[in-house]
């Protein structure tokens, strides 16, 4: 039920910036919160728009960023509240960002292209706020695959990158090599030899999986994309094994290995 219909986006705004003071003040669950309290809700509601994103439903996708706007505004709320910024502070600050990083846009910078742009960007960004890398700004909790393809999409852009994807998968070849010696290594090792062996292993995995995001970057594939598709389909696939055992009257857990296997087999005729 809407309570509100104005057609003026930002009446729209400001009483919904009306509504979130007052939870603050009267909700005693509102009044309790902290940003450290939300911080995890903020991660949750970030990762239900990807999943709408995902699903192509864009009815989802606006609920869901009504949620991620609540929480930028519901943490701006708090801050006012502890005398150290609000949400006209917040949006001053993305207004002069966008304008400072994008000269060619707002100034009489001339580029050439996304490249240009990107390069510019990230040559900006090194001046602001005493960064002394470029690679500063890339969050530690972002997901593995999603902090090293940032980070190597950072190198990049300063020109820190293999000429061509046939040398990135030179690498990637090399990195394998490397990881089934230290297999080799660690399983003829022993003892105090063994836990060396198992550090090494580990680090060359971390090599390998460096290496598929760096190739997968110059094949305009996003690896978190791709792991996340691959294990949707393998969840779809071993429902069907799940599904197809339970029509013989059987639990996953009365059968074996062969009989799954046949079973998954049929799955990928059906499931893509």
């Amino acid at each position: 039920m809407h309570i509100f219909k104005k057609e003026n986006p930002v009446k729209e705004f400001d009483e919904f910036v009306t509504i979130v003071k007052r939870l603050r003040n009267e909700c005693p669950w509102d009044k309790e919160q902290t940003h450290e309290s939300v911080r995890h809700l903020l991660l949750e509601e970030t990762y239900e728009v990807l999943e709408a994103i995902d699903n192509r439903n864009n009815e989802e996708l606006k609920k869901e960023l009504g949620d991620v706007l609540l929480h930028v505004a519901f943490n701006a709320v708090i801050a006012e509240g502890n005398n150290q910024f609000d949400l006209k502070d917040v949006i001053e600050a993305i207004n002069q960002k966008l304008i400072s990083r994008h000269p060619h846009v707002f100034g009489d910078v001339v580029v050439s292209g996304t490249k240009e742009v990107l390069k510019n960007w990230e040559h900006i960004k090194l001046g602001e706020s005493g960064r002394k890398s470029i690679l500063d700004g890339v969050p530690k909790e972002l997901p593995a695959l999603t902090r090293a393809f940032r980070i190597q999409e950072k190198s990049s852009k300063v020109g820190f990158d293999w000429d061509k994807s046939e040398d990135a998968f030179k690498k990637l070849e090399e990195e394998l090599q490397e990881f089934k010696d230290a297999a080799e290594k660690k399983k003829n090792s022993k003892g105090a030899l063994e836990e060396e062996a198992m550090r090494e292993l580990e680090a060359e995995l971390g090599d390998i999986l460096f290496s598929i995001v760096n190739y997968s970057r110059f094949l305009n594939i996003n690896p978190e994309n791709a792991l996340r598709n691959t294990i949707t389909k393998y969840i779809n696939r071993f429902h069907y094994i799940e599904d197809t055992l339970r029509e013989q009257g059987k639990k996953i857990t009365e059968s074996n290995l062969e009989e799954m296997d046949k079973i998954w087999d049929e799955s990928k005729k059906i499931i893509p």
